[in-house]
């Protein structure tokens, strides 16, 4: 259920309204990407997932039959956490099972099992033999596989290319190695989505001849499916976000 405006425990001081933001934007509840639709606080600059704003209390993953994930604002006990479904440290707002110690991150743990194009369908994986279509290694993280085997991506690898590809271009504009976000700093804002995914895409044709087929199939998923997975990751699997970029790179 989608409230236009909520008060949240982590942000007292001022109400939060639905916003849909086109640029990537850093959750200050799980401290992971976002981009779409979230709760935002224009006062503070203040920011949460759609599911970090309204989590579920309890969850229960198909991946994890025995296992009940309950909401927590901060990781437990003094040790580093890490999420089991993309294997990235865990800072701020996840879901934890006391029984196993099996930890997700809340936009993980919401991760859709399909995906559907309209073309080709993918289904999130636990494990999967096959490689990955952009690091080319087995088993780093859960992975989308398409229904006919061609295309293997780990959740991981969206992180890191998005990240990548942001820090990038700020680099680029000579503004350092952190990604930061803009409002009344004078700093640009983070670069958008279809501009992360294009320079992306393009960065993988430039190498093609060093990489070989796997850039080549990592390219061609970019341009039929990568931006739902991309929208699916980033907590807003329901995104228009993704027939923007669709339609665009298939000019």
């Amino acid at each position: 259920m989608k409230y236009n405006e909520i008060s949240h425990f982590s942000h007292p001081q001022h109400k939060l309204k639905l916003e849909y933001i086109e640029i990537p934007f850093k959750c200050d509840g799980c401290k992971e990407i976002g981009i779409g639709s979230c709760y935002k606080c224009n006062i503070c600059e203040y920011d949460l997932h759609m599911h970090c704003a309204i989590p579920t209390p309890v969850i229960y993953h198909p991946f994890y039959p025995k296992c009940s994930f309950i909401f927590m604002s901060r990781p437990p006990g003094n040790v580093p956490r890490y999420c089991n479904a993309c294997e990235r440290g865990i800072s701020g707002f996840l879901y934890h099972c006391k029984s196993c110690g099996f930890d997700l991150h809340p936009c993980c743990a919401k991760l859709p099992t399909a995906i559907d194009d309209g073309e080709i369908k993918l289904y999130l994986y636990r494990k999967v033999s096959a490689s990955c279509q952009r690091c080319g290694k087995k088993g780093r993280s859960w992975s989308y596989r398409s229904s006919d085997k061609k295309y293997n991506l780990h959740v991981a690898c969206v992180k890191d290319m998005l990240i990548e590809s942001w820090q990038d271009l700020y680099n680029g504009l000579g503004l350092g190695s952190t990604i930061v976000r803009g409002g009344g700093t004078g700093i640009p804002d983070v670069p958008g989505l279809k501009r992360a995914l294009l320079q992306t895409h393009s960065h993988r044709y430039t190498n093609t001849k060093s990489k070989g087929s796997k850039v080549q199939k990592c390219c061609e998923m970019a341009g039929m499916t990568l931006q739902f997975v991309i929208s699916a990751v980033l907590g807003d699997p329901t995104s228009l976000i993704a027939g923007v970029i669709g339609s665009m790179m298939s000019r």
